[in-house]
Parts: structure tokens; C-alpha cells; sequence
């Protein structure tokens, strides 16, 4: 993408299109797709009623049934798997920001429309040559035709006259609370409620693992556990051993009503382009935990990720923000890192180690030290 600020960029996305790309980016994430593509935008904009992308199709008389097939044959072909949503894929950057040059220097525009969007994509090779990749109904577009004829074509559209959806924001990441949402909805898994309708699977041969993390969230002080470990050693499965665990009520009274949620730091960093930015929806996750009349508890995988050094672009240095609360016992965390990372990133940091108490695990069954 260029230097121009996402945050920026896409806070010009009219309100159809913001909301469009926030039901893209939980699509995404359901699907365990690694980045939002196109397909999953075109897939959510189908969904909506008299649209420019509407008008567009009827005009151009394109096949819609046969559209909508081949959205989803396009979504069926993407990588799947993922626990997390990476990032939005660089086509909508690179979109987004087409469809910003139509729309405010061909028509004076002061908000990016779906039509601006779909010509800007038609009218740029790469993204032109995807975009029919997906679907050869879109050779049936003329983009010269629909430059010149746009306001006919468009003049019956639901977003004539949309406003941009929310100025110096990012559109794919809007902080639900400023809305009356939950944030833990958007940003983080509730893996009790998986455990609870069956989406865990037993976890068998952790037992002793499962008690170690009990007995940690148990004590007055270093009662955050930090789970090290080489990539597939079962981090992630002991916690869920965890839910299912508090789930089955086979846990010490005071963690018997314990929500344990999987915090999404893909999500949290999807869009998250400006400085700060990052920090301010992972403080709107802390402030909800916090005031949640039932104690929740975040598990937080690659927890090094939340410290400046060891972060992506963007996330600054969030562990200003768990440090406060962690000292204070009023989060609780469980964190998984691999033992590199721990070491370079976590033990020489005196607040987190004073609030933590690692675990390092070597292999499936094989404990170093707790």
C-alpha cells in the first residue's frame, strides 16, 4: 500500500460499504481464512439491497445467480485452517485506494461507493485481472462505459448520498463499544462456550499440565501463566483442556464461572494501520474484561506479539497497557510463547515476570519446568 494512512483511507468507505467489510472480516474469520480478499468483500456486497453493485449487474446484464456461484467456488479456493485473521490482503488496500482516486478526483466525491470501488478495480490491471478471476461475468462490464455513464447507471442506488462511514477510522475494525457492541465478540473466541456445545474436542494426556495452570491461577501472586514452547508441543491444547475442564465443573469453586476467552490479536491488528490505533482496541478488550460481572480469564497466544520489540507494525508497545492491570490482579491472562521469544522479548521486562509464572513445555508429554 502506499504512504497514505489506512485509517484515513478507509474511514472514506460510505456506511454501506464499512459495514460491508466488517462482515467480511468476521466471514473471514468464521471461514479460518488467513486475510480478507476480495471474494469475501464481493460475497458480504451481494448480500446488500440496491447497491451500486446492484445497479451495476443489472445494467451490464450480468448472470447474478452465476455470480454468486462463482464467489463462492473464489472463497472455496482460499487457504483455510487459520486460528486468526492475519491482516486484509493488500488488493483492498490497493482497491480501497483506487477507488479513492475515482471517486474524489473523477466525480468530486466525498466518500468512496461501491461503484467507485468496482471501477477502480475494473480500471486497474492487477486488481482487474483477480477481479476476473473470480468471476468471468465481470468481462461483461464496460469500465469506460460505466466512467462515463456512472451517475445514470448508478441513479437508482441505495448509497446515493451516504456520508463517509466514520472519518479517521478504519472501517474493518471499528471499536464495537463506541456502538453499544461487545468487544470480546469481535476480537476474541469465548472458548467456554466451544467446550460447552461440543466444538472442543477431548483432550487427553494434559492432565497434569491442566493442574499446573490451575494451580498458578490459584496462587495471590505470579498467578498469570506463560505457557513456552516450540510451535506444536500442545500450548494451545492444554487450554482448551482448561474450558472443557471449567465447563465440566471439575475446577476449584473460584473458577467454576470463569469465561475463558481466546483473545484474537489478528483481528485486533486487522486494519490497525495508525499509530496508537492498535492500543486503543486492545484498552476498549481490557476495559470490557474488567467491568464484566463474571470473571473472565484471556488466553492470549503469541503474547510476545504485545510488546513493541517483538510486535507488527502498528501495535506500538501494548504491554504498557496489560502491565497496569496485571500488577493490579484486575486481569488475569494466560499467555503462550515460544522460549526464544520469552527470552528475548518477556523475561527481561521486570513487570510482566512479576506478575507471570512460566511454564516450559519440550514435548508432547515431556514438562521442563513449571
Amino acid at each position: 500500500m502506499s504512504e497514505i494512512s489506512r485509517s484515513v483511507l478507509f474511514g472514506k468507505l460510505d456506511s454501506l460499504l464499512f459495514t460491508s467489510l466488517e462482515s467480511a472480516t468476521a466471514f473471514c474469520k468464521l471461514r479460518g481464512n488467513p486475510y480478507v480478499e476480495l471474494a469475501h468483500w464481493l460475497h458480504q456486497l451481494m448480500q446488500a439491497q440496491d447497491g451500486d453493485l446492484q445497479q451495476i449487474i443489472r445494467h451490464f446484464a450480468l448472470d447474478e445467480d452465476q455470480l454468486t456461484r462463482d464467489i463462492v467456488d473464489a472463497l472455496d479456493r482460499l487457504p483455510r485452517g487459520a486460528s486468526a485473521i492475519s491482516d486484509l490482503s493488500e488488493h483492498i488496500d490497493s482497491a480501497v485506494e483506487r477507488a479513492w482516486v475515482y471517486g474524489s478526483l473523477k466525480f468530486g466525491a466525498h466518500a468512496i461507493r461501491g461503484g467507485h470501488l468496482l471501477l477502480g478495480i475494473l480500471k486497474t490491471y492487477s486488481l482487474r485481472h483477480l477481479l476476473k478471476a473470480i468471476s468471468g461475468q465481470f468481462d461483461r462490464i464496460n469500465a469506460d462505459l460505466l466512467m462515463d455513464q456512472f451517475a445514470a447507471i448508478v441513479g437508482s442506488s441505495s448509497e446515493n448520498d451516504l456520508a463517509p462511514s466514520a472519518a479517521g477510522e478504519p472501517a474493518s475494525a471499528a471499536v464495537p463499544g463506541q456502538s453499544g457492541g461487545s468487544v470480546l465478540v469481535q476480537y476474541a473466541q469465548d472458548m467456554t462456550a466451544r467446550a460447552r456445545s461440543g466444538e472442543i474436542d477431548p483432550v487427553s494426556g494434559r492432565d497434569e499440565e491442566i493442574r499446573q495452570i490451575i494451580d498458578i491461577l490459584m496462587r495471590r501472586r505470579q498467578n498469570n501463566p506463560l505457557l513456552t514452547g516450540e510451535a506444536g508441543v500442545g500450548k494451545t491444547a492444554v487450554v482448551e483442556g482448561l474450558a472443557l475442564r471449567i465447563v465440566a465443573g471439575d475446577v476449584p469453586p473460584q473458577l467454576r464461572d470463569v469465561q475463558l476467552y481466546l483473545l484474537d490479536i489478528g483481528m485486533l491488528q486487522a486494519g490497525a494501520g495508525m499509530k496508537g490505533e492498535f492500543e486503543k482496541r486492545l484498552q476498549t478488550v481490557i476495559d470490557e474484561v474488567q467491568s464484566s460481572p463474571t470473571p473472565i480469564i484471556l488466553f492470549i497466544d503469541e503474547i510476545h506479539t504485545l510488546i513493541g520489540a517483538g510486535g507488527a507494525q502498528g501495535t506500538g508497545d501494548a504491554a504498557n497497557l496489560l502491565k497496569p492491570a496485571l500488577a493490579r490482579g484486575q486481569l488475569r491472562t494466560i499467555g503462550a510463547t515460544t522460549w526464544a521469544e520469552y527470552k528475548k522479548y518477556i523475561e527481561k521486562d521486570p513487570a510482566l515476570t512479576a506478575a507471570s509464572r512460566w511454564c516450559r513445555y519440550t514435548s508432547r508429554t515431556k514438562k521442563k519446568r513449571c
